[in-house]
Order: C-alpha cells, then structure tokens, then sequence
C-alpha cells in the first residue's frame, strides 16, 4: 500500500487543483458577494451579486483558465501552463482590488421605516468562495507552470513519450493498410508473371532434351 501511495506523486494532483479552482471562481459569480443587515436584527436587508459587482469577469477568467489547462495537458506546451498561472493572478489580484477593500465598509440600507440607516457590508458566500477559489488556481496554476513539457504531458498520458508512440502507431497502421490496398492489385500480375516463368522453363526443359536426344 504505501508504495502505491508513494507513486502518487504530488504533481499529478495540480490539474484536479486547478480544476476544482476554476470551478470555484466561476461558481462564486454567481452567488452573493456581500450583505447588509440592520444593525441587531442580524437579518440580511440588502445583498450585492457578484455579477453586479463583476460583470461576471470571474467567470470568463475561470473558462479561460480551464481551456489553457486542457491545451498544456494534451499539448505539453509551457506557454498554456504559464496562461493558467496568469489567470489564477488574474482573479487573485481581482479579488484583492475590488472586493477585500469594501469589507466592512459602511453604507445605507433604503428601508422606509429607517431611512439612510447606517449598515456594515458583511462578506457573503460568494465572498468566501470567491477567496478560496483565487487563491488557489493562482497557487496551483504557480505551480503547474513551473513543470517541464515531459512532465505536463505525463500527467495526462502517464508517459512522455505516449502521444508520440500513438502517433507512431497509428502512421504504423496506415502505412500497413496502403500496403494491403496496393497489394490487391498485384496477384492477377504475379500470376501471369508466375505462369510465363513456367511455361519458359518448360520450354527450356524440352529443348535440352531434345539436343540429348540428338547429340
């Protein structure tokens, strides 16, 4: 047991990381970001979205950061790796411009029974999501690019060398069905040639036989 747990190397955990922190991005901008209460009540009166706040530009980042992945898992390409990374910045450092400062702002609730009633904006789900989620596609995504080509396209063929052993074989069995199509036309030629070759040496045959004969 322990050395199959050993196998498992830390790596391979980084796209499910990554994954899971996109997910976590994108699912933030859809819930709420901050809530105002009134005071001792400790209801919510007033929510702001996180689209209203974002113009969902979390979530573009997000798809964006998980298509860059897909592309440095299939392709082993760095650049892609470096896109994820970028992006996990990206909302990182959205996060900590736009919505970290307005926590605890104090603001106005419209109620028509307390009018311009003083209220503290208290982080939402979203909010907390929202955290969770850039902080750690920004660490993942670090890390991610920090990894070779080899070792990018190992994480999702288990060798390096796979995609191109695949290529290879898959040229392997083109090359052999070219050859067998090609080789349908011959036996009509290689019969003939075959039976001229006898009927020469038959020919041949009878000829010396008859010099015997002769001589």
């Amino acid at each position: 047991m322990s050395r199959i747990v050993s196998k498992v190397r830390a790596e391979y955990l980084l796209p499910f990381a990554c994954v899971a922190a996109a997910i976590c991005v994108g699912a933030s901008e859809f819930m709420t970001t901050f809530e105002f209460d009134l005071g001792t009540s400790g209801e919510p009166q007033q929510t702001i979205a996180a689209s209203d706040r974002h113009s969902y530009a979390l979530l573009l980042i997000a798809i964006f950061a998980l298509f860059a992945l897909v592309v440095a898992l299939i392709s082993g390409s760095r650049p892609a790796a470096a896109a994820v990374a970028v992006a996990g910045g990206l909302a990182l450092l959205f996060f900590l411009l736009v919505d970290l400062p307005d926590v605890g702002q104090q603001g106005t609730v419209d109620d028509p029974s307390r009018v311009f009633t003083s209220s503290e904006a208290e982080p939402g789900e979203g909010f907390w999501l929202e955290m969770v989620g850039t902080v750690a596609l920004a660490v993942s995504g670090g890390a991610l690019a920090t990894l070779r080509s080899e070792q990018l396209r190992m994480l999702l063929w288990g060798s390096p060398e796979a995609p191109t052993a695949m290529a290879e074989h898959a040229e392997h069995a083109r090359r052999i069905a070219r050859e067998q199509d090609e080789a349908g036309t011959r036996p009509v030629a290689r019969t003939k040639l075959g039976s001229d070759q006898r009927a020469a040496t038959g020919a041949s045959r009878r000829t010396r036989r008859r010099r015997g004969a002769d001589g």
